[in-house]
Order: C-alpha cells, then sequence, then structure tokens
C-alpha cells in the first residue's frame, strides 16, 4: 500500500489515569515532504500528540495510520524512518563524543561499521558539526546540541524530522543555526513537523499551519488564512504584527 498520506488520524483522544484530557477528538492527515507547524500555547496538547505520532504512547481512544497500516504494527518501521528531537536535547544525548553520539541511531539499526562511519560524516558534515566529531557534547552551545540531535536522525536516514519547541531557551545565534538546518531539511524534500508557537521566528518556511487549543484542534491549513481566524483565546500571536506578511515571518537574514 503506498498511500498519498503520511500519517491520518482519526477521532484520537488521549485521557490520564487521573482524568486529565491531554487531546479531545483530533481528525488530522500529514503528507509527505510538507513542512507542517502545530502552533499552540503550553497545555494545548502539542507534545503528547508528538508522542503518539511516534509510538511512545498509546492513544486512549481513535486510530492513527502510519502509511497506510496501524500505527501499532507500524513502530519498527516508524522507528527508523520517523526522527524525533526533543525541546531539550540534553535528553537525547548518549554519546561520549559528537561522532559516538550521531552513530548511536545507525549502529542499532544494525548497519556495517562502514556505513555507519559514512552516515555519521555525512551527518555531522549536513549540521554544520563535522569539526566537532571528536569533541564531548557537554561542551556544545544550545543550538549545537540540537542541531547533533537532528545529525542523529539523518545519520539513521528518516525522512520525516519531528520537533518539539526547538527554540526553547536559545539565544540569537542558536536560534539562527537551527532555523538554518530546519531551511535545509525543507530543502532536502524531508517531512517536517515542527511544534512551537514562535511563528514570528519560523512561519515563513511553513506549507501548512495547525493550530492545536486545549486538545482539540481549531484551524488548519495555509498560514495566511488560519491567521486569519486567528483568536486570542487560543494562546497563538499573529507574527504579522511585526512582519508585513507570512513570507517575512523569519529570524533568518
Amino acid at each position: 500500500m503506498n498511500p498519498d498520506f503520511l500519517y491520518r488520524i482519526r477521532g484520537i483522544g488521549k485521557t490520564f489515569p487521573d482524568g486529565t484530557e491531554a487531546l479531545g477528538h483530533i481528525d488530522l492527515d500529514l503528507f509527505p515532504s510538507q513542512f507542517v507547524i502545530i502552533a499552540g500555547s503550553n497545555g494545548s496538547g502539542k507534545t503528547v500528540l508528538m508522542r503518539l505520532l511516534v509510538g511512545l504512547m498509546d492513544p486512549s481512544r481513535g486510530t492513527i495510520l502510519y502509511q497506510g497500516e496501524d500505527i501499532r504494527k507500524q513502530r519498527a518501521l516508524i522507528r527508523r524512518s520517523v526522527g524525533l528531537v526533543f525541546q531539550d536535547p540534553d535528553a537525547q544525548i548518549l554519546g561520549e563524543t559528537v561522532g559516538e553520539d550521531t552513530a548511536f541511531g545507525p549502529r542499532n539499526l544494525d548497519l556495517p561499521e562502514g556505513e555507519v562511519e559514512r552516515r555519521v560524516t555525512e551527518a555531522l558534515t549536513a549540521v554544520g558539526l563535522g569539526e566537532k566529531k571528536d569533541s564531548p557534547p557537554r561542551r556544545l552551545s544550545g543550538g549545537e546540541k540540537r542541531r547533533l540531535a537532528v545529525a542523529g536522525v539523518l545519520a539513521m536516514g528518516c525522512g520525516t524530522v519531528i520537533l518539539d519547541e526547538p527554540f526553547a531557551n536559545l539565544d540569537w545565534p542558536g536560534v539562527l543555526q537551527v532555523l538554518q538546518i530546519l531551511r535545509d531539511l525543507k530543502q532536502r524534500g524531508k517531512t517536517v513537523i515542527l511544534l512551537t508557537h514562535e511563528l514570528e521566528k519560523v512561519l515563513a518556511l511553513a506549507d501548512r499551519l495547525v493550530i492545536l487549543h486545549r486538545g482539540k484542534i481549531e484551524a488548519d491549513g495555509p498560514s495566511e488564512k488560519v491567521l486569519e481566524i486567528l483568536d486570542p483565546q487560543w494562546g497563538v500571536r499573529d507574527p504579522r504584527r511585526g512582519y508585513p506578511t507570512v513570507k517575512d515571518c523569519t529570524w533568518l537574514p
């Protein structure tokens, strides 16, 4: 089966044992090679949705299809093809050097060592960390650590990258580093699913904007159309207050 959609989500919800409803009733299709921003304030359900998409959590109800099959049958494929970059990059660092950390994923795929080394070199070069291959990750800046997390995703050959609040706690240079990587991923034709509330930094790269509020999708479509119906109660600022158009909403020079 080769469906047009990458993910098809129908009627999913997530309620925790204490009764907290993190997601209500979500219907959403995600397509290959799209750059999608899912925006929402803290507590809107973005991180829970992200965990559902990569199989780290099961929904309480509803169905998620990945490449046309129930996600529960696709977990092995998802581990190889969907890369996740957490809000706290330190939570993903496992190697004692930048090179070892990037090699962790490919080695778990049981690839030949020569292929692992080739992928590590290519991935670190792609994110601008080639010269730091032998450096300890703890010496990297916040922006560099997020680039390292993306390098691990690239080294595994993932076609889809999901990033949770990638600009959190970064200074100006760090934000620019991450934006450059996001632009490169888009140019490479990768599927990018970006969870953020900081639209002014990155909206110009998006093909589509989804607004999540209190566990429900309030709007979904081209950025310009979504912003026209933006409700202040959703907790997402209209970035055009400081920029002439959506295409200007980026911190990239």
